[in-house]
């Protein structure tokens, strides 16, 4: 058994005990990635384009009622683990991207294994609301597409290429 260090039980008490738990002693090293939060007008609007494109769930508690007001904090779930989470902003100027006019602010790098998956990606993201922005599926190591969230942050598909180690990306 450890002896915990001060270190140890400061992390317990910003990040609560079930998340510190999950903490190895790399990741006690460095931040972790506790989740993505993303800013929109419509909280609703958005949480349902990523909750469908991404098949996740609402966090107990966050389901929106259609007859009350627009939520101010949507956080979405997979297996009960954070993934995304869409926080009101009362004004955002939509990202004009490619153009630098208005920054992207954020985008999401998604990858499928194929290129069937990601033809089959692209019409499922824009059936669900997203815009097509770029067409670069012609490409040779990374064929993707760019779209616009709803609320117009730009965001990637692409199939990965393949690592050196001939492990594919995120394997």
């Amino acid at each position: 058994m450890t002896e915990r260090t001060n270190e140890d039980v400061s992390a317990r008490r910003v990040i609560g005990p079930s998340a510190a738990s999950v903490l190895g002693e790399r990741e006690r090293a460095y931040p972790v990635v506790f989740q993505v939060v993303i800013d929109a007008v419509d909280t609703l609007e958005l949480a349902e384009f990523y909750r469908h494109l991404l098949g996740l769930e609402y966090r107990d508690g966050d389901a929106p009622s259609p007859d009350g007001p627009m939520p101010e904090w949507i956080m979405l779930v997979r297996d009960g683990r954070r993934v995304l989470t869409v926080q009101r902003a009362r004004h955002l100027p939509r990202p004009t991207w490619p153009s630098d006019a208005v920054p992207q602010q954020v985008h999401l790098d998604l990858t499928v294994s194929t290129l069937e998956e990601l033809h089959r990606q692209r019409d499922r993201a824009l059936a669900l609301g997203a815009r097509l922005l770029e067409d670069r599926t012609q490409g040779p190591d990374e064929p993707l597409y760019v779209f616009a969230d709803p609320a117009g942050h730009p965001l990637c598909i692409f199939v990965a290429a393949q690592e050196t180690h001939g492990r594919p990306l995120g394997g």
